[in-house]
């Protein structure tokens, strides 16, 4: 027995502590009460009716028998089946929508996602006293994302921005909004990362968090503690349909100048280099003569514009913009976009092993981008990679704004198929070294070192991308 006493207070210990744990835990956790009473007045929910064509529905009979269905789904069902306008047979189609968004000034300023109210012809806005009003839209824009409304109103209920620059992975956040039209639905959650870039979304540096987001929740408000707005949430990462974890917002300080610009001009200007840019994954490091994976690899510059004149050249690396480094080749975009045209801008390049600075204008991103015609033939060379190439006329490269490089012709067993070359391709650079016609290639091609990784600038329906790969013979 006397060993067992000398383990009592032991026991008594852990005992306490175990009984102290969900205490310390509790204290440790957030109240989101008041954060939700204060802010929950100024989010709204905006649904949306798109016409759509008329058109004759004979073959279905009568409206199918909904009665049984529990109430949401049947609901669901009445809104989705066209209902009769006008004449016998005859039915309007309508596509509804339901999306979030919050009030941003007392005169009735709203924001929200551009695709919430994309193509709407009637956009109503419901207050959370279950009052109605439609809405006007001031402007949208859907490189970003946003839109802003206007409703009739004074004094309204508005919520405090906040500042997304602030952000740290790891923050608590909270997000209100409509998911399935549940108005003012409160979840949350961590901030995930900050600065994500998405396919296709080059000018918006996402906020990524775990917060529970749905349909309905678009457009609505993503808080910081303080009860702050600090972004709109947008989209998530799926593959059911649903939420998997993996949410996005735009960052406030993003949103809010779109939407400034939107109110005084009724579009937003952005700045534009003129590039096509690549990631540097780690063979085009060595390739590049870089200790490190890092900056935004320029594969193509497009003639007259602002990177061009400024003396940017296909296989620079960008290393930063305005003393902020480039860590992945996405950043790039969210600098440049930032800046107004006109803006100066100070890059830090790699350019043939070597750092230099290039003072350049940024100019203005136009509507559409350009786009180089593929190309076709001429004399044929063959070489070691496995592959014919021929040289480019002066209408080829007039047509691909090059001036120099060779047509791939044929593509056998090799290295170059084995890196997925295919005939029509533009070889311009191969071993960091420009190309001018035929023989040129094959003379580097001949030089080639082994085991080494070794980069190939290639154009392809006018997009230009550098590959790598490496000679094992």
């Amino acid at each position: 027995m006397p060993r067992l006493k000398s383990y009592l207070p032991i026991f008594a210990a852990v005992l306490m502590l175990g009984q102290a744990v969900p205490a310390f835990a509790e204290a440790q956790l957030p109240d989101f009460t008041q954060l939700v009473e204060q802010a929950s007045p100024a989010v709204v929910n905006i649904s949306t009716t798109q016409k759509l064509p008329d058109r004759r529905i004979s073959s279905m009979g009568q409206m199918p028998d909904l009665e049984g269905l529990p109430p949401g789904l049947r609901d669901f069902f009445e809104r989705s089946i066209p209902q009769p306008r006008g004449g016998q047979g005859g039915r309007q189609r309508e596509a509804q929508s339901l999306g979030s968004g919050f009030i941003i000034s007392p005169d009735g300023y709203i924001l929200t996602n551009n695709h919430v109210v994309a193509d709407a012809d009637e956009i109503i806005v419901r207050l959370s006293d279950r009052s109605e009003m439609k809405a006007k839209v001031i402007g949208t824009d859907p490189r970003s994302d946003v839109a802003l409304l206007k409703i009739d109103g004074k004094n309204l209920p508005v919520l405090k921005l906040g500042k997304s620059l602030d952000l740290k992975a790891g923050q608590w956040v909270v997000a209100i909004g409509s998911p399935f039209g549940f108005d003012h639905t409160v979840t949350q959650g961590i901030i995930s990362a900050i600065n994500r870039s998405l396919p296709n979304e080059s000018y918006v540096p996402f906020i990524q968090t775990d917060v529970p987001i749905n349909p309905g929740n678009s457009g609505g408000p993503l808080f910081n503690l303080a009860g702050e707005v600090v972004g709109i949430n947008s989209q998530i990462y799926t593959r059911s349909g649903g939420f998997m974890g993996v949410s996005f917002a735009i960052p406030i300080d993003v949103a809010m100048d779109v939407a400034n610009q939107l109110k005084a001009g009724g579009k937003v200007s952005r700045g534009w280099l003129g590039v096509v840019i690549q990631e540097v994954n780690k063979d085009l490091a060595e390739s590049f003569g870089l200790e490190k994976p890092a900056g935004a690899l320029v594969a193509q510059v497009l003639e007259d514009g602002p990177a061009a004149k400024g003396g940017l050249q296909v296989g620079d690396v960008i290393l930063s913009m305005n003393g902020q480094p480039i860590i992945m080749s996405a950043d790039l975009p969210h600098l440049v976009g930032a800046l107004k045209a006109g803006s100066k801008a100070s890059l830090e390049v790699v350019r043939d092993g070597k750092r230099k600075t290039l003072d350049l204008t940024v100019g203005a991103i136009p509507d559409e981008g350009k786009e180089m015609n593929a190309v076709t033939g001429a004399e044929q060379s063959s070489n070691r990679l496995g592959v014919s190439v021929a040289d480019l006329s002066e209408e080829q490269k007039k047509a691909n704004d090059i001036k120099g490089g060779v047509i791939i012709k044929d593509v056998q067993d090799g290295p170059a198929a084995l890196i997925g070359l295919q005939p029509g391709d533009v070889i311009t650079h191969l071993n960091n070294q420009a190309i001018n016609n035929a023989k040129e290639f094959a003379d580097i091609a001949k030089a080639l070192p082994k085991n080494r990784s070794v980069s190939m600038r290639v154009l392809r329906q006018g997009r230009a991308s550098f590959i790598t790969f490496k000679l094992a013979e």
